[in-house]
């Protein structure tokens, strides 16, 4: 006899199948629940646990993912992409791409094209690091071992911008981190591009102090989304701005460092390097 587990997981699984085959008909809550004869209710707070996110949001992933194909691939217009993403119009399409990717149609299909991005490269006490900024404050900071690559992650970030290699006052501000607490930075501002999902665990990072540390189910229940530590997980690995936004305090609920997406050695040295910075302040 299946147990109600397998069951559940079963019943997953059909729905996450149903909405990818059927996702250009926008499929409501309601009928996907019927589907496996669940109530609305029942089946939103099931899907949500099993897969970390809501049908509606899943469903969300899906149509942008496919609208950000057709732009890219086919150049199509932004008329055209709603259409054969089964959205009614190019004002659906522009709140789906705000949303979640943070920009809209035209800004993802164009690339960055209007962006301008001065980047430099300096010196940290965890290594070479690259920093870039637009004219509203930081885009991207991270640790540079190879200097080629380092722009290249950039550059993968905003295709289509215009470059420039120089030092600006955003910059300097935000190099002044490795020698002061981020609450005495308030000159520092970021250009972030990520969902609103990736913007409140980024923020949520921002609380973090000094010589402290977190867990990813703490960063859940900070957003009041307590079970969604994977997602949460996920955002964290996507952080564009290195030490800026502490990622590296996050670890664990077993104590455990975990990986780090510049080197698990790195994230203990930064930890263990704020940790000493706290204990000298007292």
């Amino acid at each position: 006899m299946e147990t109600q587990e397998i069951i559940n997981y079963q019943r997953i699984a059909d729905a996450i199948n149903y909405i990818k085959l059927n996702f250009k008909e926008q499929p409501n809550l309601d009928e996907v629940a019927e589907k496996v004869n669940l109530s609305p209710f029942h089946f939103q707070r099931l899907f949500t646990d099993w897969a970390g996110i809501s049908p509606k949001k899943f469903l969300q992933y899906l149509s942008l993912d496919y609208a950000k194909g057709i732009l890219k691939d086919k150049q199509a217009t932004l008329f055209d992409t709603a259409f054969e993403t089964g959205l009614s119009g190019t004002g659906r399409l522009h709140d789906l791409f705000m949303n979640i990717e943070g920009m809209t149609p035209a800004e993802y299909k164009n690339g960055g094209k209007a962006l301008s991005i001065n980047y430099s490269f300096a010196e940290s006490p965890f290594g070479n690091i690259i920093v870039a900024s637009t004219p509203k404050g930081i885009c991207y900071m991270a640790f540079a071992d190879d200097r080629e690559d380092a722009f290249n992650s950039l550059h993968a970030q905003f295709p289509n911008a215009q470059y420039t290699q120089m030092v600006d006052i955003a910059q300097q501000n935000a190099l002044f981190i490795f020698k002061k607490d981020w609450s005495e930075l308030s000159s520092v501002k970021l250009h972030l591009k990520g969902t609103s999902f990736q913007l409140k665990v980024w923020e949520a990072l921002l609380n973090i102090p000094m010589g402290g540390l977190s867990t990813y189910g703490t960063i859940a229940g900070a957003i009041n989304q307590p079970t969604a530590s994977r997602a949460v997980g996920s955002a964290v690995g996507d952080n564009p701005v290195a030490f800026l936004i502490p990622c590296h305090r996050v670890i664990k609920s077993t104590g455990e460092f975990g990986q780090y997406h510049w080197g698990a050695t790195r994230k203990t040295a930064m930890i263990g390097w704020e940790a000493a910075k706290v204990g000298v302040a007292v």
